[in-house]
């Protein structure tokens, strides 16, 4: 049986709720046990993203209603990112490493957000990549250019990896995501020999396989967790949002670099695991990122747990 908590970060320390207290800020953690092991997601902040990352080319008329009426602006929309954290046993398994000090100042937050659950990034044993865009890889390497997790073996898919450690990507990748090009070789360079090449179906540890996901990075991957009889799905981007990505899942997102691979990854996605009824991590999903997709008059919804 799959145990859910939610829980809050505040100032160092960790609420059950926020009754009594007036602390801020406050950073919501989401938490399942499948057996012995438990699953938490911890937040590296969130970004601020534009209305050409949000809407892009879609029709204005009809977008726009789906982001205000998920609760979003459709400029200067704030996207949360949740670090998925695998705790079976002596492994403690992260899911990306979040932006760094590099990407945008509303984000960054891994460090002091372990911290406030008694981590430290030197306690993390394994570190998986879905892919190597800023807010997944950055915060792989500490302000001095270093691995901040030291102590971690450090995987990502072998075609994702293939594809930022390309010269050619900085000149494919269109002058606006330069910048991410050229910050995902230069970390993946500096962890070298610390990273470890994966494909589809590779069993990371016991319970724990790569699963592909492309459309969003050449080379996107999610993740599956098997434990005490139950299964969580980390999709990283593969479903950006819990609006646009929910409501019209077969329109392009501005966000993935090969739409239409994104599409059909997406479309299946969702309704694999609507069906199935699977618990699924989503990075940019809301309310910690843990919870369910079911079917809905129109597309999909999220439900966290």
């Amino acid at each position: 049986m799959i145990i859910r908590r939610r829980t809050f970060l505040g100032s160092g320390l960790a609420f059950a709720s926020l009754a009594s207290t007036a602390l801020l800020p406050t950073r919501a953690v989401s938490e399942v046990s499948l057996g012995e092991a438990r699953l938490r997601t911890v937040s590296d902040g969130n970004l601020i993203l534009p209305e050409s990352f949000v809407i892009g080319d879609l029709p204005e008329d009809e977008a726009v209603p789906i982001v205000e009426a998920a609760g979003y602006a459709t400029d200067n929309l704030e996207a949360p990112c949740n670090l998925a954290l695998w705790e079976d046993g002596d492994a403690r398994v992260l899911f990306d490493a979040g932006s760094g000090s590099g990407f945008m100042p509303s984000a960054g937050e891994i460090v002091g957000n372990l911290e406030a659950l008694g981590l430290a990034p030197d306690d993390i044993t394994h570190v998986i990549f879905t892919h190597g865009h800023p807010d997944h890889l950055w915060g792989a390497l500490d302000d001095f250019d270093e691995p901040l997790f030291l102590n971690a073996q450090h995987y990502m898919g072998a075609e994702e990896h293939a594809y930022w450690s390309d010269p050619a990507t900085l000149d494919t990748i269109g002058a606006a995501r330069q910048s991410f090009a050229a910050g995902a070789a230069r970390r993946l360079e500096v962890l070298g020999d610390g990273l470890t090449l994966a494909g589809a179906g590779d069993e990371i540890l016991p319970g724990l396989s790569m699963v592909s996901l492309p459309g969003h990075t050449p080379g996107h991957m999610g993740a599956r967790i098997v434990s005490g009889g139950e299964s969580v799905l980390i999709v990283g981007d593969a479903i950006g949002n819990a609006h646009l990505a929910l409501a019209r899942p077969e329109w392009p997102s501005p966000a993935d670099q090969d739409p239409d691979q994104g599409i059909a990854t997406r479309i299946s996605l969702l309704e694999d695991l609507a069906e199935s009824g699977e618990t699924m991590v989503g990075f940019h999903l809301p309310d910690g990122g843990i919870g369910r997709i079911a079917a809905a008059e129109a597309g999909y919804s999220f439900r966290a747990l």
